[in-house]
């Protein structure tokens, strides 16, 4: 699921590898683009997250739906990928854009994927190269999506398996937008009925490493108390954050859960959506 930046610096010249930079910051959507274009890892190419790991927003399905998984599988193989790729994908906020691409990737098919430990901030400290050129595809690149319908859930059926008490939500939001108590994203605050909170965080060091795996498999199996991973929902404001908390509990182990990709911004588009404020 991780890779180590020492690990990744020895494969930089193997064509077999292709990187992805998916940095990205929700307040400001040229920041990517700029970042990128001011130094990133030698080879990388940039994955934006409005288009390439989003799709098309109605203003009905959140700020972030899937995309279309022709769509991202045909911008994979332009930058060369093949499904004998090994791909990594890094950004500089704790992994949850690279986390993105990683369970989009999964999604369609793709094993071969991981995320860089640390991200871009460990990998500038620990003293690895870095690059303004531009990216260039690499020819031989063929990706064919055959998405997994089992690890993404939509609303109708995460209210069913709330309903019947099937499914337990885990939303990666910091506490206070769980809580109600600020939301500088969406404009409703709260949670949705009976989800727990997991902030996506919680899973990192202060070096933005994940934590160890025995530590991560203890607190997810307090959190579930009993449940099966495949019962557990992640979801956030639009599905992004809540994908450090699905490869977290791969990392430790507990393989299975699913996403809500439409989140938080797509259950308040209904007003008819029960909204939950205040502790848990």
């Amino acid at each position: 699921m991780l890779i180590a930046p020492e690990r990744l610096n020895r494969h930089l010249s193997d064509r077999g590898w292709i990187v992805f930079d998916c940095r990205h910051d929700l307040l400001d959507h040229q920041k990517g683009a700029r970042v990128f274009a001011e130094g990133h890892i030698p080879g990388a190419h940039f994955a934006p997250a409005e288009t390439v790991l989003s799709g098309v927003k109605t203003g009905r399905n959140g700020r972030h739906p899937l995309p279309a998984p022709a769509a991202f599988a045909a911008f994979l193989g332009k930058c060369g990928v093949s499904a004998q790729t090994e791909i990594v994908a890094y950004d500089d906020v704790g992994g949850q854009y690279a986390s993105r691409l990683w369970w989009l990737t999964r999604w369609i098919g793709l094993v071969r994927v991981r995320v860089l430990d640390g991200g871009w901030p460990k990998w500038v400290s620990d003293g690895f190269p870095t690059s303004t050129e531009a990216s260039v595809a690499r020819a031989g690149g063929n990706v064919t999506a055959h998405p997994d319908a089992s690890r993404a859930l939509e609303v109708a059926g995460v209210i069913a398996g709330l309903a019947s008490g099937r499914c337990l939500v885990l939303d990666a939001r910091a506490p206070e937008r769980f809580r109600g108590e600020a939301e500088p994203v969406d404009p409703i605050a709260g949670r949705i009925p009976s989800a727990r909170n997991r902030f996506f965080k919680a899973n990192l060091n202060a070096d933005q490493t994940m934590r160890p795996q025995a530590e991560l498999k203890q607190e997810f199996a307090s959190l579930l108390n009993g449940r099966s991973s495949a019962e557990v929902v992640h979801q956030c404001g639009s599905g992004i954050s809540a994908c450090v908390n699905l490869l977290a509990m791969e990392h430790a182990g507990l393989s299975g859960s699913k996403l809500y990709p439409g989140s938080w911004s797509e259950w308040i588009a209904d007003p008819s959506r029960p909204i939950a404020r205040g502790p848990a």
